[in-house]
């Protein structure tokens, strides 16, 4: 099982924060042979359970020297999660978190714009010293 993101207690904190329900830490994700490990399952309750609305969070820090290295791999990891999950839980939405101070330089870059919208990546938002979800981009 690969390590935990630097904020991954920040992000779980923060859904937990807006009322989603952890259920998965990590969430495996398994397509034949191959296993894979999004790193959180949340679902947000709704009335009854069966009305709640369910995700996968795969956090990023980027915190390495290449941010276009780390979004890299974050492109792959979110296609390849929404390819598996549409085939085993189609109800179940892929989602990016994302810092807010990265949100507000690197995202904002064209070629990153471009890529998101290529991609249909949704993500959200998330303050590391609040522990709170600030946006969420659908």
């Amino acid at each position: 099982m690969p390590a935990r993101d630097m904020y991954h207690n920040v992000v779980k904190n923060s859904l937990i924060k807006e009322g989603w329900k952890i259920t998965d830490d990590p969430l495996v994700l398994q397509f034949g042979e191959t296993n894979l490990y999004a790193d959180l399952g949340a679902e947000q309750m709704i009335g009854a359970k069966k009305n709640g609305k369910t995700i996968c969070v795969e956090i990023k820090s980027f915190l390495q020297e290449s941010f276009m290295s780390e979004f890299h791999t974050a492109v792959g990891q979110f296609i390849h999660y929404r390819l598996i999950l549409k085939e085993k839980d189609p109800e179940r939405i892929v989602y990016l978190a994302v810092p807010s101070e990265v949100h507000n330089t690197f995202f904002r870059l064209q070629l990153t714009q471009a890529s998101l919208k290529a991609n249909r990546i949704k993500y959200f938002v998330y303050d590391i010293n609040k522990e709170e979800i600030v946006k969420w981009k659908k």
